[in-house]
C-alpha cells in the first residue's frame, strides 16, 4: 500500500488537530513549495529524511522498443532522491 497526499492530510489533522480541510491545504502548500523550488533546480533537503535533487540528462541514443529503430533522446532533467544515512539506518534495523 502506498502513502496519499490524503493519508498524509489526516494523519496531520489527527496528530497536529487541525481541521482536515485546513491539514489538505497544508499538505498541498507544501508539495506545491517543493515542486517549484525543483522546477528552478534548486535541491530540497529534509534533514533526517532525505535529499531531492534536480539532475540534468545528456542527448544521448535510445532504442524504440515499437519499431526496434535507434533514436536520439532529447536531453531532459530528472529528480532524483538520496535518503540520509539515519533514513537508511532506520530502515534496515
Amino acid at each position: 500500500m502506498s502513502l496519499t497526499k490524503d493519508d498524509i492530510a489526516e494523519a496531520v489533522s489527527e496528530n497536529i488537530g487541525f481541521p482536515k480541510n485546513q491539514s489538505i491545504e497544508l499538505v498541498e502548500t507544501l508539495l506545491e513549495l517543493i515542486k517549484k523550488t525543483l522546477e528552478s533546480g534548486e535541491d530540497v533537503l529534509f534533514s533526517g529524511f532525505g535529499k531531492f535533487r534536480v539532475k540534468k540528462k545528456k542527448e544521448r541514443r535510445g532504442r524504440n522498443p515499437a519499431t526496434n529503430g535507434d533514436m536520439m533522446l532529447r536531453p531532459r532533467r530528472v529528480v532524483t532522491f538520496h535518503c540520509s544515512g539515519k533514513l537508511r539506518k532506520r530502515m534496515n534495523q
